[in-house]
């Protein structure tokens, strides 16, 4: 397929429920509105198409941008081409759940992240530490610096509260994740969470609330699944 039969078959797939929904969490336009389980008889024709996604991504379409992911080839995508999907990854649906995961099934993905995290931009350290728990969740420990991971913690626990918004989220979810799927640091992580506390979110706004990795982390260890890890990070 070409890119205009692909936009043609995403915008017939559109919905404007949807379309409100994402536009709520940040999205603008152009976009459609299409659900993501819609996407996947699009993707069964396709497979992968890295000259496909790129030319989607492009497009600034955010469903477009999505089905971008899904279809890419990040093995053959380079350190340029991740920075300048993210250099167009305008709220973090697109830097966490397109450019984060297809950053980590890449044999690069620990150093670009280790550059955003220090990048001081918003979405580039949101990614980073996006990436980080795709990668935890789903790779084996032995692939992570036990002593790299432990400052990375150190490093949440004392610039968490002063991190950009989305930064802050996705420093929340690294604790929450280094405690359920890293079983080398699983205590020093729930240790950290607990002094790092309620995380304030939203301080700019009437919906101001608190994020609390060690609550999540409790609401999991119930359930006795420590060291969990996804078969699969893409869909």
């Amino acid at each position: 397929m070409i890119l205009e039969e692909v936009m043609q078959e995403l915008e017939g797939l559109g919905k404007e429920r949807t379309k409100k929904i994402y536009m709520g969490n940040g999205a603008h336009e152009p976009l459609f509105g299409v659900a993501t389980g819609e996407m996947k008889p699009i993707f069964r024709k396709i497979k992968h198409n890295q000259p496909l996604a790129d030319q989607l991504y492009a497009t600034g379409n955010y469903d477009a941008m999505y089905f971008a992911g899904i279809i890419a080839e990040p093995k053959a995508m380079t350190e340029a081409d991740f920075e300048r999907w993210i250099d167009s990854a305008y709220f973090y649906m697109i830097s966490d759940y397109v450019v984060a995961v297809t950053l980590s099934e890449t044999d690069i993905a620990q150093e670009v992240s280790d550059k955003w995290i220090a990048s001081g931009e918003e979405l580039k350290m949101s990614a980073g530490w996006s990436c980080y728990c795709w990668l935890l969740g789903n790779r084996k420990d032995s692939e992570f610096s036990e002593e790299k991971i432990a400052g990375m913690l150190e490093l949440v626990k004392n610039t968490i509260h002063d991190a950009p918004e989305r930064t802050k989220y996705s420093m929340n979810n690294f604790l929450y994740t280094v405690a359920i799927s890293y079983k080398p640091l699983h205590d020093k992580a729930v240790e950290i969470a607990k002094e790092v506390g309620p995380v304030e979110v939203g301080q700019d706004t009437k919906k101001s609330k608190h994020i609390n990795a060690a609550v999540n982390i409790e609401k999991f260890l119930g359930r006795g699944q420590v060291g969990f890890k996804r078969k699969y990070v893409r869909c």
